[in-house]
């Protein structure tokens, strides 16, 4: 290992694929592939469970304004966003979003934080603590 080793990823716990329509993409996974339906967060994404990964879909409204242009994006599990983030940012990732929260639920902060990866992709960090 390499003296400049980068934060300790978790695992994989979300994908977020962009797609053209929300709602025709959420019937094929669940009514095609089978996937269990999670919930949805109107107008633009709908979530499913795929063996303990979250799959997001996201439609146009939640893409952004490159959302033609738009990847699928792993969000990887770290257990301290705010110094994972700031391990990779010191090596040189440029910072597409700071680390902030994006859901409050049942006692829970969901936070996200997202890196280039230099070739057009885009890594997220994600991490699930307690409400402060």
């Amino acid at each position: 290992m390499s003296k400049n080793a980068g934060p300790a990823l978790g695992r994989i716990k979300q994908i977020a694929v962009p797609v053209r329509d929300v709602k025709e993409a959420a019937r094929f996974y669940r009514d095609t592939l089978g996937l269990k339906h999670l919930f949805d967060a109107p107008p633009a994404l709908s979530f499913f469970d795929c063996a303990g990964i979250q799959l997001m879909l996201a439609g146009p409204e939640a893409q952004g304004k490159d959302g033609d242009q738009q990847h699928p994006v792993l969000f990887y599990d770290v257990s301290d966003i705010r110094k994972s983030h700031a391990t990779i940012k010191s090596s040189g990732a440029t910072t597409i979003e700071e680390p902030h929260v994006i859901a409050r639920m049942k006692g829970r902060e969901i936070w996200i934080a997202s890196v280039s990866d230099g070739q057009g992709n885009v890594v997220s960090l994600m991490s699930d603590v307690a409400e402060a």
